[in-house]
């Protein structure tokens, strides 16, 4: 497949080398930034962009920049109807959004908080593991990630689809906590804290705490290089998805749906 990158930072670069590994060709990188990138376009430029994927050929898009930045990537994308997978996380309050674009112009976007197997994993053992404690109300339950300090949001996307993974599971917790307690919290509060500190590559952790004893349940990424592969193997499947009619434009879909 001739993929092109939008975002060309570490995580670009990654995927490219993954991407190549796998026998496609990536026919552009694009980036505001990047000296090395292929094509560089001014911050916000929507028709820069949108020219510089159509006229590399390119048969399907990955887009891994900043969450200031996806949205406007996606409108000038989604028009060009190409499969697009999107990696960059922090942009969960504009999923609407990028629903109604998508619906809007028959687009067809992917997107997730992890495209690691390993972590989509790690969300159907919580899921069976909140199921389980459900009958012991010692146990209580919170979630903790660590990452790099260059990472631009937090929480991660990933500790916020596990937090959603234990409030879909669990009648003991119905509200979110991600800011610091300045007071004692409440039976139903989760709370989910993080951590950003040098090169972590990424760790989340979900602890179920008595006065016995703890559980904990552990994720970590040893390097960036789970996340790209996940992301190339999702272009695959969605491209893939599409030509047979397993799914259909005019939507925003996630991991759930194709693997």
């Amino acid at each position: 497949m001739k993929i092109a990158l939008v975002g060309y930072g570490k995580m670009g670069h990654m995927i490219a080398e993954c991407a190549k590994s796998l026998g496609h060709e990536i026919v552009a990188t694009i980036d505001v930034i990047s000296d090395d990138a292929s094509v560089k376009i001014p911050a916000g430029d929507g028709e820069a962009l949108s020219r510089a994927v159509k006229s590399s050929g390119a048969e399907g898009v990955i887009e891994f920049s900043h969450p200031t930045a996806v949205m406007g990537n996606i409108k000038a994308l989604l028009p060009l109807g190409l499969p697009i997978v999107v990696g960059t996380t922090g942009w969960n309050d504009k999923h609407v959004e990028g629903k109604a674009l998508a619906a809007e112009c028959g687009g067809i976007i992917m997107t997730s908080s992890n495209f690691s197997i390993g972590v989509n994993m790690l969300y159907k053992i919580v899921a069976e593991a909140v199921k389980i404690m459900e009958d012991y109300s010692e146990y209580d339950i919170a979630t903790w990630e660590a990452h790099h300090n260059q990472k631009a949001d937090s929480p991660s996307g990933t500790a916020l689809s596990i937090a959603k993974v234990i409030l879909e599971n669990t009648k003991k917790k119905d509200e979110l906590v991600t800011d610091a307690f300045h007071e004692k919290p409440k039976p139903n509060q989760l709370h989910v804290s993080s951590t950003r500190c040098g090169s972590i590559p990424g760790t989340h952790t979900v602890f179920f705490d008595s006065k016995a004893d703890t559980i904990e349940i552990t994720h970590r990424a040893r390097s960036r290089e789970g996340f790209a592969m996940g992301a190339v193997h999702a272009l695959e499947r969605l491209s893939s998805a599409v030509k047979t009619g397993y799914l259909t434009k005019g939507k925003l879909y996630g991991m759930e749906d194709l693997f």
